[in-house]
């Protein structure tokens, strides 16, 4: 079909010019932008694609020609991404049509390069190539960058060139080409994006003063910062269990068991423990992690930090030896302000009642105090164990408590404490005075209800004294309790006399009990 085959025989047929000079000179401010806007393309990774080489075979057929290229020019080269009809990936720039082709709008035909006095004595068309024919369509970037050609090349001349149909063709193919060059520039665009903001999180990630780590969906740790060794001294760890010598002997347990827990449940970690350090000691720390959700279908994963808090730790051990000295400080003056009482009561006799009367508050209120001291056991921070504890004098003959707590429990703050001593000594008192508790017989029922978010407290007298109605007036005691409850308790009170004794319902704000 042709005359003389072109594969194999662009290399051996060129001879560079005599000081390589170039047939297309182009300015070098411009060529150097027009090399980064190649370089942006990432070729290397476009070489022999398919889906260009399928784009120059068809503009082979398309065209009627032997050869046909997807020829990008560089500076000092021009580099064949797909080729038909030819062995070699290159050839030097300044034996290339296509340098030319591609500084045009349209295509460039040249009929016959021996009559053509730009290609005349080049090599490609002198030699054994023996090139006749050519036809190049610009390869133009977005940015309006000549980048190179969709070329055919025949060995023999062709006066009437392309007809209108191969023409068309061969420019909707170059766009063709064009289109998969943007499409995989944007991707490589998008791809050194993601790379870049990962690379970045990762760099802030490992300069943040915690260890912070990620665990893949496996279970495995496959990301820990380089605080991890800068504190233990140690590799990183790969498995929760791995962590267990850096976890101090009285700690570890727990803290696994908890992370096992959050891991089953697939909900935040969070946790204290002692930390081994790289000199051997312990340090506290803050465990904290949570699952990261991903889309449907994956599991997820965990990203997690320790964060240390030693100085957290000796600051409130520091506090809170300052508080139980304050505390033994106040239960000394407890007993100095009652003994001085007492003192001055026997040396007024007139008095005695009155003095008798404060020493029993500040009892009460140094139980109070008793209960809520930073030396008290876990646990005892409840209303019950409080009222047990204001109760516990009021005994009859055989050591039984006379005021049955019953009902609902609750944790109570400090600042809730005193009030509700206050509350319930000045009821305990009236009723040793003139209720229930006044004689051998009488008891008191103090139940404990739920009532959304407040407490209603029930005190209910029996086997006291009959009583001859109610007072007409209300002392000292009657206006504490009215204080402290609508007050401090953010609450309110009702008391009735019934024909048993006394029933008060004392009604206080879960909020402003707790903790």
């Amino acid at each position: 079909m042709y005359r003389t085959p072109l594969r194999n025989t662009i290399m051996q047929s060129y001879t560079p010019p005599p000081g390589g000079d170039s047939p297309a000179p182009a300015d070098v401010t411009a060529e150097g932008s027009r090399q980064a806007v190649i370089s942006s393309f990432a070729l290397d990774r476009l070489e022999d694609d398919p889906e260009l080489q399928a784009i120059t075979q068809f503009a082979a057929k398309l065209c009627n020609v032997p050869v046909a290229l997807v020829s990008i020019v560089e500076d000092t080269r021009q580099r064949f991404l797909a080729r038909e009809g030819v062995e070699e990936r290159e050839t030097p720039r300044e034996v290339s049509f296509c340098a030319h082709a591609m500084t045009g709008e349209q295509a460039m035909e040249v009929p016959d390069a021996t009559d053509d006095p730009r290609f005349a004595d080049n090599a490609l068309v002198t030699g054994p190539l023996h090139i006749r024919y050519y036809a190049g369509q610009p390869l133009v970037s977005q940015e309006g960058t000549p980048l190179g050609a969709l070329c055919v090349i025949d060995v023999e001349e062709r006066p009437d060139g392309l007809n209108d149909f191969q023409r068309e063709g061969l420019a909707v193919l170059a766009q063709s080409v064009m289109r998969l060059l943007e499409a995989r520039r944007e991707d490589l665009r998008a791809r050194r994006t993601i790379a870049d903001r990962e690379e970045q999180l990762w760099r802030m990630i490992d300069g943040v003063p915690q260890i912070a780590w990620a665990l893949d969906a496996s279970g495995r740790l496959d990301y820990v910062n380089s605080r991890w060794n800068e504190v233990t001294g140690a590799e990183a760890p790969e498995t929760a269990e791995d962590w267990r010598p850096f976890i101090h002997p009285e700690d570890v347990d727990a803290t696994l068991e908890m992370w096992r827990e959050a891991l089953a449940k697939d909900e935040p970690f969070e946790s204290e423990f002692r930390l081994r350090q790289a000199d051997g000691t312990w340090g506290w720390v803050l465990a904290q992690a949570a699952p990261v959700t991903r889309s449907e279908g994956q599991q997820h994963r965990w990203f997690g930090t320790l964060t240390h808090i030693n100085e957290v730790h000796r600051a409130i051990e520091a506090r809170d030896l300052l508080a139980s000295e304050l505390s033994h400080r106040i239960k000394n003056i407890f007993a100095v302000v009652i003994g001085l009482a007492r003192l001055k009561a026997a040396n007024a006799p007139e008095h005695k009642a009155f003095a008798e009367d404060l020493a029993e508050t500040l009892y009460a209120l140094n139980r109070a105090h008793e209960f809520v001291r930073p030396s008290s056991e876990p646990g005892e921070e409840r209303l019950q164990g409080l009222l047990a504890a204001l109760f516990g004098p009021y005994r009859d003959r055989m050591g039984q408590p006379r005021v049955a707590i019953s009902g609902m429990d609750s944790a109570i703050g400090a600042r809730a404490a005193t009030p509700l001593a206050l509350v319930f000594h000045e009821l305990a008192t009236n009723s040793a005075k003139y209720g229930a508790l006044s004689n051998a017989e009488g008891t008191v029922d103090l139940t404990i209800t739920d009532s959304g978010d407040d407490l209603v407290l029930a005190w209910c007298e029996r086997g006291g004294p009959p009583l001859t109605g109610e007072p007409s007036n209300s002392g000292f005691g009657s206006r504490l309790i009215e204080m402290s409850v609508t007050g401090q308790l953010q609450g309110s009170w009702e008391r009735r006399f019934e024909p048993d004794g006394l029933v008060a319902e004392l009604t206080v704000s879960k909020a402003a009990i707790a903790p």
